[in-house]
């Protein structure tokens, strides 16, 4: 791709909330999952595990944006095939995030360094020295019962902000545990976010009787782009609850 794309396809919502805020009208395509900003006019290519690849080619993207988490190789590699440059982040730490999303607003969008991600490094880098760490176990899913295991961004933003997981050093990144197992993990509480499994007060904490149970927004926990900036202040205040 010689010159600043002019048409951008996102498969992941973190990015396509990152493009949008800080070039509206940019992206041409974006998976169904992606909610944020609202009011989002670009054509929808499926999910992202299975977007159209057909459809995508047919927008006649310069650029398309993904995650080696979301989304398939096999999908990379069939979008490669088709013409469009396939940009691939990795995401696994806080400054991996902020490295990325300069990498994909910057050098692959050829945009100027937005002020939100200026202001998200500062909100992160002002947090106060994190209390005496309490260990948690933080499902994302139940039926099967599923939990945050190693190497995870929202695990390392937990660690930021004085709460260890307590799956942390698993061989898995999204192990499968049976509940009777986290009740039983010697954990200080448990940390349910609303997505991927929309966790409520009426959904989730009676599950573990014993614990103190924190319901935080998924968004903040897990998205990496323009939310971060607030995600350190709101994560911060909800689990001192």
């Amino acid at each position: 791709m010689s010159g600043r794309p002019r048409r951008v396809v996102s498969l992941v919502p973190s990015l396509t909330e990152a493009v949008a805020v800080t070039a509206p009208g940019l992206l041409a395509g974006v998976t169904d999952w992606c909610t944020h900003p609202a009011g989002l006019t670009a054509e929808r290519i499926g999910g992202t595990k299975n977007p159209d690849i057909a459809a995508i080619a047919a927008l006649r993207p310069d650029l398309v944006v993904a995650n080696e988490e979301e989304n398939r190789p096999s999908d990379l590699d069939a979008l490669r095939a088709a013409g469009p440059e396939v940009l691939v982040t990795e995401v696994r730490t806080l400054p991996q995030a902020f490295a990325e999303l300069e990498r994909v607003l910057v050098t692959g969008c050829g945009l100027a360094r937005p002020r939100w991600l200026d202001e998200a490094e500062a909100a992160w880098a002002a947090l106060p020295t994190a209390p005496a760490p309490r260990s948690a176990v933080v499902p994302i899913w139940r039926r099967p019962w599923m939990v945050l295991g190693r190497d995870t961004f929202a695990g390392d933003l937990l660690a930021r902000l004085g709460v260890r997981n307590v799956y942390a050093e698993h061989a898995e990144r999204y192990p499968r545990v049976p509940v009777e197992e986290l009740n039983a993990s010697g954990a200080d509480l448990v940390v349910l976010p609303d997505e991927p499994y929309r966790f409520t007060a009426s959904d989730g904490p009676e599950a573990f009787p014993a614990l103190p149970a924190v319901l935080v927004d998924g968004r903040h926990l897990t998205w990496y782009g323009p939310s971060l900036a607030e995600a350190a202040g709101a994560l911060r205040t909800a689990l001192r609850r």
